[in-house]
Parts: structure tokens; sequence; C-alpha cells
């Protein structure tokens, strides 16, 4: 039962995902209405994941849900990202205070394999090329957030504060939090710009130095966050 929760879970998430990336990329402008049976048809799942993933979006504020017409692409304004951003920098910046201060050697070392991880993702995107532009394939980028969210999910169990735990898993649910690999899949620069914050992130916790974890881990949420906003500014000009 457990099993089968989690992989349904996990089948929303990928759709909410897909659906998100249609968004940030202007596939799906403001205003496009979302019909759950073509979503169905053309994901090959029953209405009930899209049904699910739609809520999550309306949770997020890409999309509206309105009685009688169905899901609408709503957007989000770059007002509301670096607002969303800026609160998560501040909770994860503590995260990664406290965490350097209470941090054990096996969540160290899951640190670790996900930076390793992001490493791979790095070469990989280096040495391979799509259609003339370098990029990651769909199965690389999964393998990359899913070592994102393990960073950043470790130095939060690490603090072991549930307030702070709760309340970042609360701007999660609410806001989408995958934006930012959308945008880093398209350039090589930004991504090692990317690995190289987790590495001194990682250093600091390392080192035991809660400053300066604080510090850097701000600086890398705040930085994300500038690549999202610009990223829908330029799409609300090109629109």
């Amino acid at each position: 039962m457990a099993q089968a929760i989690e992989e349904r879970r996990a089948l929303v998430d990928k759709l909410a995902t897909q659906l998100q990336s249609r968004v940030l990329d202007g596939d799906l402008p403001p205003g496009t209405r979302l019909r759950q049976e073509a979503l169905a048809e053309e994901f090959g799942v029953s209405r009930t994941p899209i049904r699910e993933a739609l809520r999550k979006l309306q949770a997020s504020g890409l999309v509206e849900l309105r009685p009688n017409r169905g899901a609408l692409v709503r957007g989000l304004t770059p007002r509301e990202i670096r607002d969303a951003y800026a609160v998560r920098a501040e909770l994860e910046g503590l995260a990664a205070e406290v965490a350097a201060l209470r941090i054990d050697q096996a969540q160290l070392e899951r640190l670790h394999r996900a930076q390793g991880h992001f490493r791979e993702a790095l070469g990989r995107m280096r040495s391979g090329t799509r259609n003339g532009k370098r990029s990651l394939s769909e199965r690389d980028i999964e393998k990359w957030g899913g070592a994102n969210d393990e960073f950043h999910q470790v130095i939060q169990a690490a603090a072991g504060n549930e307030v702070l735990a709760a309340t970042l898993r609360h701007l999660h649910r609410s806001f989408p939090r995958g934006l930012s690999r959308l945008v880093l899949r398209e350039s090589t620069s930004l991504l090692a710009a990317n690995v190289g914050e987790h590495e001194a992130v990682l250093d600091a916790i390392e080192r035991r130095d809660p400053a300066a974890a604080r510090a850097l881990m701000q600086q890398h949420v705040i930085r994300a966050g500038a690549l999202v906003t610009v990223r829908f500014e330029e799409r609300a000009l090109s629109a």
C-alpha cells in the first residue's frame, strides 16, 4: 500500500512538473484552458492523477480552477517569484546554519553522494549536444532534480527543527520548487555555477562554519530565484 501511494505521488509530481515546464516555456500561455480528458489521453493516464496535478499547480498559483470552466493557466508574476525565493532563502539559510552544528557523518555522506550526482550531470551536459545545443536528457533532469531535493532535504533534516521543516514543506507545496532546474538545464555555465554553489555550502557545513553555511545557502537560493525571475520577465516581453 505504501509503495502504491508513493508511486502515485511520484506520477502526480511528474505530471505537474511537465505541465509547469510548458507554462514556463510559454507553450501554455496565460488563459490557456487545460482539459483533463485531453491531458489524460496525451500522457496515457487516467483523469485522476491529472486532476491532482492540476490542483497542485493551483496551489502554486500557476493554474486557476474555475467553476464550469475547468483549469486555466494563470502564470506567475516576477514579484511573486522574488517574494517566494526571498522567504525560502531565509528559511534554508537558517537550516544550513543549524545543520553545520548538528549534522552527523551519515548525513554528510548523503550530501557528498548528491553532490556526486550533480557533477555527473554537469559532465554529461558538457560532453553532449542536442540539436546543436547542450542539454540534459529527461532522465538526467529527473536524476539531477532528485539529487537536488536530497541535498536540501538532508540539510533540513540535519537542522533537527520540525517547525522549520514544516514551514519549508508548506512553501514548497504552495510554490513550484522545480522552476530553477528548468532554467539550469539549458546552460552549461549556469549549471556549473549551481554545482559550485552546492560545493561551497557543503564545504561550509563540513567545516562546521554556521555563519558561512547560512550566507552561502541564502546566496544560492536568491541566485536561483533571480534566474527564474529573469526567465519569466523575458517570456512576458516576448508574449
